[in-house]
């Protein structure tokens, strides 16, 4: 992009706010970058109507076997990944449903690539060898919108017949693009001009934890507001697990961890074995018959 062009994108302006950063305590300076930070909420605010969309064409989807591939370049490929990773033991979500696509690969992650984002074709080629068709969802995401590998990776995906969607924090109307989905929280300039890590990145972070999260309610993985689909890897999530089994049935400790076991530690038939004295199979059967919603099951 001509730097013409860039210099009047909203995240590579100068914030009038911080000017004289370098000139404050260390006290002063936090301030400053904490009121600035209160504003990507309210930005993310403005655009939950398009976040809504996205989330239900994802669920979509999704119920139908398809996957959700997010894809970025620097700190929002990053944001992209982190977000993929932890549905697997938030939800036990099965591996490749959920999938995270940083430019430059696995070693981007720590060791910035930053060239990298300015190859289209590279971009498109991570959908072609992800094989992504009708059924699958992907969430391009940039800070400036122009990003031409994130660009390149969502049109091959609108080519594909994929659910495309958008996340980007600028102003500009030459930015409009063939998506499904737009989202746009702008948060304004960056308290360091163009540092995208800061009020860009926070947005973007907060927008995937809504889009994953109501995602997997609206999917069953939820219960009131408990994770009874997580999946019990470690001491920290066996002992929630734990609790969640004695949260929904009243059940004492020794109770929750008989049927824990009976389950493998699988949340729902174990609370589905309690509740309708019934077999783990039978258990199993039922969540299947209900797509999963324990609610449906128990209430």
């Amino acid at each position: 992009m001509a730097v013409e062009n860039r210099v009047n994108l909203v995240t590579e302006s100068r914030n009038p706010s911080s000017m004289n950063i370098d000139l404050l305590s260390t006290e002063e300076m936090l301030t400053v970058i904490n009121r600035e930070d209160a504003q990507v909420a309210e930005a993310i605010h403005a655009v939950i109507p398009a976040i809504s969309k996205a989330v239900d064409l994802i669920t979509e989807k999704m119920r139908k076997g398809g996957r959700l591939l997010y894809i970025g370049a620097g700190t929002s490929g990053r944001m992209g990944v982190l977000d993929a990773v932890e549905c697997s033991p938030t939800f036990s979500v099965e591996p490749g449903r959920v999938i995270g696509i940083i430019a430059g690969g696995k070693e981007a992650m720590f060791n910035a690539k930053e060239s990298v984002e300015d190859n289209y074709k590279l971009g498109a080629r991570e959908i072609i060898r992800h094989k992504v068709g009708a059924d699958d969802c992907v969430v391009g995401i940039a800070a400036s919108g122009k990003t031409p590998y994130v660009l390149g990776a969502l049109n091959e995906a609108k080519k594909r017949g994929a659910v495309s969607i958008r996340i980007f924090c600028n102003v500009d109307p030459l930015m409009e693009q063939d998506v499904d989905v737009e989202i746009n929280p702008v948060v304004g300039p960056e308290i360091l001009t163009g540092s995208t890590r800061m009020k860009a990145g926070t947005a973007q972070k907060m927008v995937l934890n809504m889009i994953s999260t109501a995602v997997m309610i609206k999917l069953g993985k939820v219960y009131s507001n408990l994770m009874v689909d997580l999946n019990a890897s470690n001491k920290k999530l066996i002992d929630r697990a734990e609790s969640i089994f004695i949260a929904v049935t009243g059940a004492d400790p020794g109770t929750a961890k008989s049927y824990l076991a009976e389950a493998n530690y699988r949340v729902k038939p174990a609370i589905v074995m309690y509740e309708r004295r019934c077999s783990l199979e039978e258990a199993v059967d039922l969540l299947a018959k209900n797509s999963g919603f324990l609610r449906k099951v128990i209430c």
